[in-house]
């Protein structure tokens, strides 16, 4: 049985002292919790410092928005691999529909941004989804097949050991339309046949596939209850700290 996992992006929210008065509300929040979630808090890069601080001790990783795939140089507002993990991070997130949608991002930068990442010990939890357009042509199966596998070309089999996938349909974020669990299952298990056929399946069979389509509280059960939902991707919710840990807790209720 996969454990859980349930990733909090905040975003472009919080600054240093926001942030430290939420991650201490969640891990303390998580004192003494028997859920078998692991949990991972994605602060902005300003905020990261002050969000390690309160997670030390804990069992609560450190993860990153983003990064960029030059080691150093001449790069004015991008941030390295090493860095983060000198910050003390331990996830990074890459090919967040934001940054492809808005920031230009492709296939190739993403595969970039991998490479980057696992070189320097990160995990790297690579994001995939179809936009509204695309649900609605009948493309998720070509958009989401083809982001992985463009995305994570010549890996070997320990650095596809290292993934954490994410399915983000861009189409159920803030357009009123919600993705039903069972079409969350349906894309989550295309993935995973698809790491299949690509690293194995016993590889396949261990990664991580959450969801990330505008996970709350209220829908948070049904859709991990799914069998190839291994957790869930949260965005605004992960900026209250009642409604995060109440995600985190229907994961630690998944059937097993």
């Amino acid at each position: 049985m996969r454990r859980p996992l349930v990733a909090g992006n905040w975003k472009m929210n919080c600054g240093p002292s926001d942030a430290r008065r939420l991650a201490l509300e969640i891990r303390n929040g998580l004192l003494g919790s028997r859920t078998g979630t692991d949990v991972v808090l994605c602060p902005p890069f300003t905020s990261l410092a002050a969000v390690r601080e309160i997670l030390q001790s804990s069992t609560v990783g450190l993860g990153a928005q983003n990064l960029y795939w030059e080691q150093s140089g001449a790069w004015t507002g991008e941030v390295s691999a090493t860095m983060l993990r000198d910050a003390g991070c331990n996830v990074v997130l890459v090919g967040h529909s934001e940054r492809r949608q808005h920031f230009g991002e492709t296939n190739r930068s993403v595969q970039k941004r991998v490479r980057a990442a696992l070189d320097a010990g990160l995990r790297p939890l690579v994001c995939v989804g179809e936009t509204l357009a695309e649900r609605d042509a009948g493309s998720t199966e070509r958009v989401v097949t083809t982001q992985l596998s463009e995305g994570l070309e010549d890996l070997g089999a320990a650095e596809w050991g290292q993934l954490i996938l994410a399915y983000e349909p861009v189409w159920a974020i803030g357009t009123g339309r919600n993705a039903t669990p069972e079409q969350a299952q349906e894309v989550h298990r295309l993935l995973r046949a698809q790491v299949s056929a690509l690293a194995g399946p016993e590889i396949a069979d261990g990664m991580l596939v959450l969801y990330g389509g505008s996970v709350k509280p209220d829908n948070a059960a049904v859709l991990l209850a799914e069998p190839d939902v291994d957790g869930a991707l949260v965005g605004g919710a992960s900026l209250e700290a009642k409604s995060f840990l109440a995600i985190v807790e229907a994961a630690g209720r998944r059937p097993a």
